[in-house]
């Protein structure tokens, strides 16, 4: 069973294409059929040695990836109706070892596992389930209420663009930032305000909420410099683990979507926004496993909008 992986850490040119053993589904579990595996920012991670302090628990070959969609190909005791056998499905993955999402077969617990958005081919739904639910956990965390203010930075990504979806059918007001380039994009995605993005956005925020907005949303990774976008006793989340320098009064929150990585009825309530046209699923490219590395260098070359994705 192929899987893309790397037993060392380093560039891009570290992922090879490696031989797994079939797995097979247990209690509670199915067993999935990949036919798309995204790549994400945090891959990178994974591959170049950020994470290696936590990776080596496990021998490699380490396979990245944290969402995948495929088809229902096994199915373990205990697993309730709504998943069968020749389901098309999607499903976020916590990586742990060889267990990632670059591989063609893959065994996950249910509860990490819906139907793809009707309509949608695999490497369409395989977009959704990490940023989606990280989108969703970010909104959950802020905690605001119809009529209020929320800010996003690095709008015109993966995550950005579903953050800024998601408020709006929350009844937000969306001030979100973007290069000259990406301003029709983000636009499109639903923001009622666009501001030109860098260190100095939370300035350009200000301008149109003197007061500050009730929340805001990292994407850009911006930290320490956007936190002046915020009022006085609003509430901001962090995508990298950043945890606030206590001021104002101000909350600060941390989204880690593996708190989320089994919480199906949240995806498959993004499925359904999905279905319903309020969720845009954007893939830029797709890959065949053995041009993972140059999947890795384009994302690592920034500017790419959507998802690339590798297809088994």
């Amino acid at each position: 069973m192929r899987a893309v992986g790397l037993f060392t850490h380093g560039g891009p040119e570290v992922l090879q294409v490696v031989d797994l053993p079939e797995v097979h589904a247990g209690p509670g579990q199915v067993r999935i059929r990949v036919h798309a595996a995204t790549v994400n920012p945090t891959d990178i991670l994974a591959r170049n040695g950020t994470r290696a302090e936590q990776q080596k628990a496990d021998p490699p070959p380490y396979v990245p990836g944290m969402d995948l969609a495929g088809i229902v190909d096994d199915v373990g005791s205990g697993v309730p109706d709504r998943l069968k056998l020749g389901d098309a499905v999607m499903a976020i993955v916590v990586p742990k070892g060889s267990q990632g999402a670059y591989r063609e077969q893959i065994v996950l617990d249910a509860r990490s596992v819906v139907h793809v958005p009707a309509g949608k081919t695999a490497t369409e739904a395989s977009t959704l389930p990490m940023n989606g639910l990280t989108a969703r956990l970010s909104l959950d965390l802020l905690k605001l209420s119809p009529g209020q203010v929320i800010a996003v930075t690095g709008a015109a990504g993966a995550y950005g663009g579903y953050v800024i979806q998601l408020a709006k059918t929350e009844g937000l007001t969306v001030i979100a930032d973007a290069s000259e380039k990406d301003e029709k994009l983000v636009a499109s995605l639903g923001a009622d305000i666009v501001v030109r993005r860098g260190d100095d956005v939370a300035s350009r925020i200000r301008g149109h909420f003197p007061q500050g907005v009730d929340g805001l949303a990292d994407g850009a990774v911006l930290n320490e410099r956007v936190i002046p976008a915020v009022r006085d006793g609003g509430a901001f989340t962090s995508v990298r683990g950043f945890e606030g320098i206590p001021q104002r009064d101000i909350r600060f929150t941390t989204t880690f979507v593996r708190n989320y990585a089994q919480e199906f009825e949240k995806l498959d309530q993004l499925r359904q926004l999905v279905e319903d046209g309020r969720i845009t699923l954007r893939v830029a490219e797709v890959y065949p496993p053995e041009k993972a590395a140059d999947a890795h260098r384009r994302l690592e070359a920034g500017g790419t909008r959507g998802r690339l994705v590798i297809r088994f």
